[in-house]
C-alpha cells in the first residue's frame, strides 16, 4: 500500500483522511482564501488533512455561454498565495499538456479531469511535472480500467498518484457511484479518493449547464469514508446557487465543520477494521 506525502499531508488508504475541498472555480483572491481559511480551520478542529482545490479554467463546460474562470496566470497566482497564507497544498486541473507544465510549476497536484483521464500525452506531462498526480477516473471506464492510466503516470519515474471515483454514466444526464470500485482501485496500491460532490451532478442536466443533487453529497462522502478511502473531493461555497459553475452540486460551506467532524468519526471506524487492500 503506497503513501503520497503531499506539502505537509500524506495520502493513504490506511491513514487518517485528508479533504480536497475547496470552490469549483476561483473567482476572487479574498473568496478562495475565505473558504480555504474556513475549510483548514474545521480540518485541524477534526483532525482532517486538507487540501485546497479550485479550477482557474472550466474547459469542459456544457455550453459554450458556460463561465469558464479567470485563466491560468491570474489563477496561478492566486493559488500560489492561497499556499502561502493558508499553509496547505494546493490543487487545480489540467486540460492540455502546455497547462500541465505551466500548473505544475506552482500546484502541489495536478489534477486530471474524468474527460481527458485517457489523454496519454496529458498523462505523460503531468507526470513529468514531478507534481503530485490526481486522475479522475472516466465517466466511460471500469475501476479495473485505472492500473493502465496510472502506469501511464508511473512510468515517467513519478509515483505520487492519487485515483478518483466520480461515477459512471448510467442513461442521458445521469451518474451513478459504484462503490465497488474504490477497493477494486485500491488494488493498484495507491491512494484512492472518493468525489462526493461530481459524483451527484447531473451533465448537462439544465440544458446550457450541468444540475446536480447537492443533498446526497454528504451521502456519497460517508459511505466512501466508511468503507476506508485515503481521500473525499467536496466542491464548497457559501452561496452555490449563485456560485460561476457547479452550483447545484456544492455543500454549502456553512456545513462544512459538521461534515468533516462526522466524516473524522467515519474514518476512524474505517481504518481500524479496513476492508480496502
Amino acid at each position: 500500500m503506497k503513501h503520497v506525502p503531499i506539502g505537509n499531508v500524506t495520502f493513504g488508504n490506511d491513514l487518517p483522511l485528508v479533504l480536497i475541498a475547496g470552490p469549483c472555480q476561483l473567482e476572487t483572491l479574498d473568496h478562495a482564501l475565505m473558504i480555504a481559511e474556513t475549510v483548514a480551520g474545521a480540518c485541524a478542529k477534526a483532525g482532517a488533512g486538507f487540501v485546497f482545490k479550485a479550477s482557474y479554467d472550466k474547459a469542459n463546460r456544457t455550453s459554450l455561454k458556460g463561465r469558464r474562470g479567470i485563466g491560468i496566470d491570474e489563477g496561478l497566482r492566486m493559488l500560489d498565495e492561497v499556499r502561502s497564507r493558508i499553509g496547505c497544498p494546493v490543487l487545480t486541473d489540467v486540460h492540455d499538456i502546455e497547462q500541465a507544465r505551466l500548473a505544475g510549476a506552482v500546484v502541489d497536484i495536478i489534477q486530471i479531469p474524468a474527460f481527458l483521464s485517457r489523454q496519454t500525452d496529458l498523462l505523460l506531462a503531468a507526470g513529468e511535472t514531478r507534481a503530485a498526480v490526481n486522475i479522475k477516473k472516466g465517466q466511460f471506464l471500469a475501476p479495473w480500467d485505472m492500473p493502465n492510466v496510472a502506469e501511464k503516470v508511473a512510468s515517467t519515474g513519478n509515483e505520487r498518484i492519487l485515483l478518483t471515483e466520480r461515477g459512471v454514466s448510467f442513461g442521458y444526464n445521469t451518474l451513478v457511484a459504484d462503490m465497488r470500485s474504490l477497493p477494486i482501485m485500491a488494488r493498484t496500491g495507491w491512494p484512492v479518493v472518493m468525489d462526493a460532490t461530481h459524483s451527484v451532478q447531473q451533465p448537462g442536466g439544465q440544458g446550457g449547464s450541468s444540475g446536480g443533487q447537492r443533498e446526497f453529497a454528504p451521502v456519497m462522502a460517508r459511505a466512501a469514508v466508511a468503507i476506508g478511502v485515503a481521500g473525499v473531493f467536496i466542491e464548497t461555497h457559501q452561496d452555490p446557487d449563485n456560485a460561476p459553475s457547479d452550483g447545484p452540486n456544492m455543500i454549502h460551506l456553512e456545513r462544512m465543520p459538521a461534515l468533516i467532524a462526522s466524516l473524522m468519526r467515519f474514518d476512524a471506524l474505517a481504518k481500524l477494521d479496513p476492508v480496502m487492500g
